[in-house]
């Protein structure tokens, strides 16, 4: 009887045994499924890392990109409207250089070149507000294109240009002080007299 009784025990254990391992067998794939699940979720969430990355991708980017061409496409719209004595286009060519001088992404500019970028941008915006908001003062809009001129001359210097450019010269224009202004054309086509004096200067600076 007590043998029988000991059998019983033994049995009972083993099965309790069996139940538990078979629990423990059942859950193993739920854990790992669960675990799957999280670590899915963890790689597609956005790391602070691989934000860091990207961004300092997209920075590296734009820094090699960063180009003051756009900057010289307006400046000679607004020079040839000059030339052509349209104040209506030049106001319109100012507007747009405002613009565009105004959307320049910081962050693109070199870190050495900031100050001197804001410096110089700064003065052009200022010119080309004035150039914009002055439609029928063609005189008013010359005396700011020549201050102009010069912001995108040290822009070229600093920043160098993709285009073929000229520095082209005017002795008489300011009472005989001269003036100059940047040409994408080696023939002098003089903005600041237009069709009165088109032909007067000379180019002083290829870039």
């Amino acid at each position: 009887m007590k043998n029988i009784f000991l059998s019983i025990i033994a049995m009972t254990i083993i099965a309790l045994a069996l139940s538990s391992c078979k629990k423990s067998t059942n859950k193993t794939p739920d854990q790992t499924s669960e675990t799957v699940e999280l670590q899915l979720k963890e790689n597609n969430k956005p790391t602070e890392l691989t934000k860091t990355e990207a961004g300092k991708t997209v920075v590296e980017k734009d820094i090699k990109n960063f180009s003051i061409d756009p900057i010289i496409r307006d400046y000679l719209i607004l020079k040839n409207a000059l030339v052509a004595d349209n104040d209506q286009a030049v106001a319109k060519a100012g507007k747009q250089l405002f613009t565009t001088l105004r959307n320049v992404n910081m962050k693109a500019i070199p870190a050495d070149k900031h100050k001197e970028y804001m410096d110089i941008a700064e003065d052009a915006k200022e010119n080309a507000e004035h150039i914009g908001n002055n439609a029928g003062k063609v005189d008013h809009q010359r005396e700011h294109m020549a201050s102009l001129s010069n912001d995108i001359a040290d822009l070229i210097a600093a920043f160098g240009t993709t285009q073929k450019l000229y520095q082209d010269h005017c002795p008489m224009y300011n009472d005989g002080k001269g003036a100059i202004w940047i040409s994408e054309t080696k023939a002098i086509k003089n903005p600041y007299y237009g069709d009165k004096m088109l032909t007067c200067g000379s180019v002083k600076k290829e870039y």
